[in-house]
């Protein structure tokens, strides 16, 4: 009886083993977009259209953001069609006017005939980027959470596939498949001054603009409080201050998009509060 009793404890515990691993990659892009890549989930999916001055045009922009087990995946593809931006123009202006990714650390890469480039960053999380030059579009893959040693870091670069023929799942703008929280008791999640590493936000979409708001000529920003999970999930969303016109529920949902590292104490994630802004301007 108590050799039965031990086997049957063993297949359970297998058998819970088995059902915690996390789902398999699968392959995902954009419709009329030139690539696809590899995920661990269903990305969330943000698009947005911005006035690009010195191109005197403007630009359609796609970010897709995931996480899972500490990392975090970005995807942002920029509209590069007539007038053409050069990649080393673009790197220049988008890349390093802004502090962080590593110009000494820079590689050549050349994928399915297409020319690109990798950079490091160092901190505050570890992370890769590699962005490339299409016939129609400048596409950037980021991985943050690890080195470039990082197997999952590896399988996710390697599965880049760029051009005008790809397979892959049709992503289109949304939630994705958030992380799920493994508790919803957050009362005890820490304050960013309490912790050792704050929350890295590796996908911030921007709120959408309701037309009601634009013909009030409504601006200002919504501000919200929500607790980052140590499983990479955003819940307990409060609003701090508001605004009316269906802003706030646009900001809401941007929070619900966050894609990000969580915070760290002691060597471990941790649940943290924090406050998220939201800016609201009529352009």
């Amino acid at each position: 009886m108590k050799r039965i009793l031990f086997l049957s404890c063993t297949l359970l515990l297998v058998t819970v083993d088995v059902l915690a691993q996390p789902g398999p990659w699968k392959r995902y892009t954009i419709r009329r977009e030139e690539f696809s890549v590899m995920l661990p989930a269903l990305p969330a999916m943000s698009t947005k259209k911005a006035m690009v001055m010195r191109l005197a045009k403007e630009r359609v922009q796609h970010t897709l953001g995931a996480y899972a087990d500490g990392l975090a995946f970005t995807v942002l593809c920029v509209d590069n069609s007539s007038p053409r931006e050069s990649l080393e123009d673009y790197l220049e202006k988008e890349i390093f006017t802004h502090a962080g990714w590593e110009r000494t650390s820079e590689q050549e890469l050349t994928v399915n005939g297409f020319k690109g480039k990798q950079y490091n960053l160092p901190n505050p999380v570890p992370g890769t980027m590699q962005v490339f030059a299409t016939r129609n579009h400048i596409c950037r893959f980021h991985a943050f959470g690890a080195t470039a040693d990082d197997a999952r870091v590896k399988q996710f670069f390697s599965s880049v596939t760029l051009g005008d023929k790809n397979d892959g799942i049709e992503v289109k703008d949304g939630n994705g498949v958030p992380p799920k929280a493994a508790t919803q008791d957050n009362a005890n999640a820490f304050t960013v001054k309490e912790v050792d590493r704050k929350p890295f936000v590796a996908f911030r979409p921007e709120p959408n603009y309701t037309e009601e708001a634009r013909q009030n000529g409504l601006t200002g920003s919504v501000i919200l409080k929500a607790v980052l999970t140590a499983d990479g999930a955003v819940t307990n969303i409060k609003v701090a201050s508001g605004l009316p016109y269906g802003l706030e529920q646009n900001a809401i949902d941007a929070a619900k998009r966050l894609r990000f590292i969580p915070a760290m104490k002691d060597g471990k994630f941790v649940s943290t509060w924090m406050q998220l802004e939201f800016y609201f301007n009529l352009y």
